[in-house]
């Protein structure tokens, strides 16, 4: 969800189940390249990259595997991107996705097309497709790809979940607006096939499946085992599992039984905390001050 970073820094915890890419493991902060960036998620390919947004300008950063500072990648004035918010990268099929919305603020009226889904080359940067949403009211916050290349995209303020199928020229409406999705945030799909999306405001994480023909299921609440606060990024990291950000500066391992979550703490402390992505056996954390804590990670 929105917030302002003057530097932004990811922290590094330890990932120990997840194989080493080189150079990760001894890269400990990644600063942006720039002032004012106040990115608001991150997201790394499997060679260790690491790709901030910026809802500042608009600009993509990257820092190569192993580098501790993000540089200007993306350019805002050569792409028209505008306000960037979530941010997947995609390495099955060398794809950047990324949320761009209005600079017109939430409620508004804005231009239409500035409020998309955008999908850039992963290796070289290069633009590819910009998929509108099909009104402006919302905010195009995160999004996660389904095993079918599905990709579902969480529009904060609306209440909704959105998506765009393989092929598809235009993004749909997937989860028609629900008041139980106020604030709707992270998403991530797991091996079981379902969609898990988290609410920044109530701090409620949901379940659901898709059906056959691809519809939404019934979305069911997955009861946690640790209460949640301002959960924000989130991202999936085993068949069950997946690692969230917490407003509350906290980052929590999720693991998925039934309708329960099993909640465990890694970090705390760390002052705003927006998103969450694993490279190489690191979990990256982007935090709002200019710092960084490495905190110790084992699964159990």
């Amino acid at each position: 969800m929105p917030q302002h970073h003057r530097l932004a820094i990811v922290t590094a915890l330890a990932f120990s189940s997840l194989s080493i890419v080189a150079g990760a493991q001894e890269r400990t902060e990644v600063t942006i390249s720039d002032n004012g960036v106040q990115a608001e998620n991150l997201t790394s390919s499997q060679d260790g990259s690491v790709y901030f947004g910026s809802t500042a300008n608009g600009t993509i950063y990257k820092a190569a595997p192993g580098a501790s500072r993000a540089e200007p990648w993306i350019l805002a004035s050569a792409t028209g991107l505008m306000n960037t918010f979530g941010l997947l990268a995609d390495d099955a099929t060398n794809t950047l996705w990324v949320c761009q919305n209005s600079t017109g603020g939430r409620g508004g009226a804005p231009v239409a097309g500035q409020t998309a889904l955008r999908s850039f080359d992963l290796r070289t940067g290069a633009a590819r497709g910009t998929f509108p949403f099909p009104t402006n009211g919302g905010v195009c916050n995160d999004m996660a790809v389904g095993a079918d290349g599905t990709v579902y995209v969480t529009e904060s303020f609306a209440n909704r979940i959105l998506r765009l199928r393989p092929g598809a020229s235009a993004v749909d409406v997937w989860v028609p607006a629900d008041e139980q999705l106020a604030g709707v945030d992270g998403i991530a799909v797991l091996a079981d096939g379902a969609v898990y999306v988290n609410t920044f405001f109530a701090g409620r994480l949901f379940r659901i499946p898709v059906n056959a023909d691809g519809s939404a299921g019934t979305m069911t609440p997955i009861e946690t085992s640790l209460p949640l606060t301002r959960p924000d990024g989130l991202r999936r990291v085993g068949p069950r599992t997946m690692v969230q950000a917490e407003g509350q500066g906290r980052v929590t391992e999720l693991t998925i039984d039934g309708n329960r979550a099993e909640v465990r703490v890694l970090g705390e402390g760390l002052t705003g905390a927006t998103g969450v992505t694993v490279a190489g056996n690191t979990a990256l954390v982007l935090v709002e001050r200019a710092r960084a804590v490495v905190v110790p990670y084992r699964q159990q």
